[in-house]
């Protein structure tokens, strides 16, 4: 059974940072790239990042030089390091795996900036 479980999110001040992590079970961690969304109330759910299976990463323009996503292929986890926050930042933000047109997805962890 494929199993995603985020955590790390909470409440923080503008500027501030928070690490979110993906832990990945019962998936082909190494063969597969791992993902984070986020879905703010009122908005439909985006792409925030996402690393694949050689390391190489991608980022929305809204995130681009403030986050930082890294794997750790022993730990089977997907870390998101969310530097200077800011209030439109807030949303929950999910995990995200693919696999042969399956989307499997974690029960989501909630991230709040304030200003």
């Amino acid at each position: 059974e494929v199993q995603l479980v985020e955590s790390g999110g909470g409440l923080v001040q503008a500027g501030g940072s928070l690490r979110l992590s993906c832990a990945v079970t019962g998936f082909p961690f190494d063969d597969h790239g791992i993902g984070w969304f986020r879905q703010a109330p009122g908005k439909e759910r985006e792409g925030v990042s996402c690393i694949d299976s050689d390391g190489r990463t991608y980022y929305g323009n809204s995130v681009k030089g403030r986050f930082t996503i890294s794997s750790d292929n022993a730990k089977k986890t997907v870390n998101l390091q969310m530097n200077s926050l800011k209030p439109e930042d807030t949303a929950v933000y999910y995990c995200n795996a693919e696999k042969l047109g399956t989307d499997y997805w974690g029960q989501g962890t909630q991230v709040t900036v304030s200003s």
